[in-house]
């Protein structure tokens, strides 16, 4: 994993974050100052459980997934994370350990912004602690619809929500669209809480009903509305 500073402008990358929107040049000075750019390969990973954490990452280039991995080595993977997504924040605030390991999910090039320089200015902007209260509550939100899905829903209501969670925004309601999973089978089964051979199975079925149809990573969506009330 290398680590190289402002080689491609880290500050006008922070700059354009919504989470530093609107600071002045003197704050980005000082949160730039404690920024780290870190290149990590796909299967790079970032920290694993009881690790320090002495600040936060936010994604540049690439995927990262943060799970929980057992002593024996299986897992469940908490979130997928993508460009200009950050993670890290919480144990950070709380001055403990990591809880989760992070791993890249392919090359990927990140920024490391060390804990002093954000509290700091967190201290001095109200509006940065209340962007990042944001941040935080989402996530918190999204962990609790997770946890709702995993006890109330069935695996094929999991699979098609999450197919159509990932549509375009664009995507015209009653056309065909196309989606690009964001990473294997067995990591998007993980992260939907069953297996890998579960989730192909699921969606072998919608395929086999007409709903998608499926090439690698590539999966196209063929009937929206009816694949939004497919329940078995």
């Amino acid at each position: 994993m290398g680590a190289h500073r402002d080689s491609f402008g880290t500050i006008d990358f922070v700059r354009n974050l919504p989470l530093f929107r609107d600071l002045d040049e003197c704050e980005l000075a000082v949160i730039g100052a404690a920024t780290v750019e870190q290149r990590v390969p796909a299967g790079g990973v970032l920290y694993r459980r009881d690790d320090p954490c002495d600040g936060f990452h936010v994604i540049v280039i690439g995927r990262v997934k943060l799970a929980l991995l057992a002593p024996a080595g299986a897992e469940k993977v908490i979130e997928i994370l993508g460009p200009g997504q950050s993670f890290g924040e919480a144990a950070m605030f709380l001055g403990k350990r990591h809880t989760l390991y992070a791993e890249a999910l392919a090359d990927s090039l990140l920024l490391f912004i060390r804990s002093d320089a954000m509290l700091e200015a967190i201290a001095r902007n109200s509006e940065l602690a209340r962007r990042m209260l944001d941040e935080m509550s989402q996530r918190l939100y999204s962990l609790v619809v997770d946890i709702e899905a995993y006890t109330m829903k069935s695996a094929t209501e999991r699979v098609t929500g999450y197919l159509l969670a990932a549509l375009p925004d664009d995507a015209a309601k009653d056309m065909p669209a196309d989606i690009q999973l964001s990473a294997s089978k067995s990591v998007l089964a993980s992260r939907l809480n069953i297996t890998r051979e579960h989730f192909s199975r699921i969606l072998h079925e919608l395929s086999q009903s007409g709903l998608i149809r499926v090439s690698g990573r590539n999966i196209r969506v063929l009937d929206r509305a009816r694949l939004a009330d497919h329940k078995i």
